[in-house]
């Protein structure tokens, strides 16, 4: 089962390279942009993913899938990495799994040459994590060259 944060990552990095996702049964399509914002989403995706999840948006897609939002947060579905772009698709908890790939319309992608689409990272975390270990480091250095 596809967890809220596995549909909000797939919508955030799918976002980041400009898929829309289509609401009120195709009405309307959304693309927050930016999508993160520091070390987190960005306010416009977070009232984009208010109003995909409202009971109110009727049937909610990703351009060029045929699964809906509902249908992520049910329990037969899972969101995998794709084998040929490493970006995450929606595939059914049993079956067969999809061939589908919300790249296959991308012109050029992937593309090795541009940066990922990415999930927010909290800078402040990932440096104290890192200043950690050089302080442990450190204290074995001067542990065993005394």
């Amino acid at each position: 089962m596809a967890s809220e944060a596995q549909v909000r990552q797939y919508l955030a990095y799918w976002f980041q390279l400009g898929k829309k996702v289509v609401i009120h049964d195709g009405r309307e399509t959304l693309l927050p942009q930016p999508v993160i914002q520091g070390d987190r989403y960005s306010a416009e995706f977070e009232s984009c993913w208010q109003r995909v999840t409202a009971s109110n948006s009727g049937t909610c897609y990703l351009e060029g899938t045929n699964q809906t939002i509902d249908e992520l947060l049910s329990s037969r579905w899972d969101v995998s990495s794709c084998a040929r772009c490493a970006m995450p698709v929606p595939q059914l908890n049993l079956g067969t799994p999809s061939l589908e790939c919300p790249c296959t319309d991308l012109p050029g992608w992937p593309d090795t040459e541009l940066p990922q689409p990415r999930s927010p990272v909290d800078s402040t975390d990932r440096l104290n994590q890192i200043r950690d270990r050089l302080l442990q480091v450190g204290r074995q250095s001067n542990s065993s060259s005394h």
